[in-house]
């Protein structure tokens, strides 16, 4: 399936229409199938490329807000990373961190061609730290939004056999449940609407969406990365949002200290997910740092 859930036409926020008409699908060659992996991305702006990663069941609806505000300075994308948004997950690929990672660098080979700035959010934080620790001359400088990496994934692993699985993946597709994840992510809880409830949520209608996730899940995620922090080579800006209460604040610091050119930028009245909440400042640190 490589088009959008019908439900897109429900969009009704400015950002989140355009950047449904924006998606696009790649066909990536890689070595986890045998046929090309139908991969959504974006691709808008001109100039240096950075690369966004979204975060643990998301898509790149993620970064709708954004976008724009980078594009007015950098050749901006964004993807669905294997086995994640809108990304094919029926090629029979292992959904495990590394064929994440392969995935990625399949598709920077192919579509980028050259050094990024490679920016993941929470969980795409972890992915991104794995893929820069291997790739450094795909990755020009990192930035980690409320990241992942010290802090350990979810917790769901150890319920991820029949049937606890299926509960699971139910659990987590009750819109009510989503709803008060979403507003623990964000310090100002009105920016939860209708609209960006359904943007977190379209992606959980493509095919063997559960399946996928029970399958990362399993895998164990990003547990690993905590000792290889202190070798990040490229430069690296951390955003941290002052009010995350999903990871804490804590993190922040250790990335900063554990990271050897690393810069830390704190956006105030904020929570986990600062290029939502705060999109503008949230580029302005970026393209700062740029």
């Amino acid at each position: 399936m490589t088009t959008l859930p019908a439900d897109v036409q429900h969009l009704t926020e400015d950002t989140s229409v355009a950047l449904a008409q924006q998606i696009q699908f790649a066909d990536v060659m890689c070595d986890l199938s045998d046929r090309p992996i139908a991969t959504s991305y974006v691709c808008t702006g001109a100039g240096t490329p950075v690369l966004l990663i979204h975060g643990f069941d998301s898509s790149l609806f993620e970064f709708r807000r954004l976008i724009p505000q980078l594009a007015s300075g950098a050749q901006v994308w964004a993807m669905d990373l294997l086995g994640f948004g809108f990304s094919d997950r029926a090629s029979g690929a292992a959904m495990t961190p590394a064929a994440i990672k392969h995935h990625l660098h399949c598709f920077w080979q192919q579509y980028i061609g050259q050094p990024m700035i490679l920016a993941g959010a929470s969980m795409g934080g972890a992915a991104a730290i794995d893929f820069a620790l291997d790739f450094p001359e795909a990755v020009e400088k990192l930035v980690l939004l409320d990241s992942a990496g010290f802090a350990a994934g979810p917790a769901m692993g150890k319920f991820m056999v029949p049937p606890l699985d299926s509960w699971a993946t139910a659990f987590l597709k009750n819109p009510g449940v989503r709803r008060r994840i979403s507003q623990q992510a964000y310090r100002d809880r009105t920016l939860v609407t209708p609209d960006a409830e359904l943007c977190a949520a379209l992606h959980l209608q493509m095919p063997r969406w559960k399946e996928a996730l029970i399958a990362f899940t399993k895998s164990g995620g990003y547990n690993f990365l905590s000792p290889y922090i202190s070798k990040i080579e490229p430069p690296t800006l951390i955003i941290w949002g002052e009010q995350d209460k999903i990871l804490g604040i804590k993190d922040a610091r250790r990335f900063e200290q554990a990271i050897p050119n690393a810069q830390l930028v704190w956006i105030p009245s904020c929570g986990h997910v600062p290029h939502l909440e705060k999109p503008q400042d949230t580029a302005q640190a970026m393209l700062a740092f740029l």
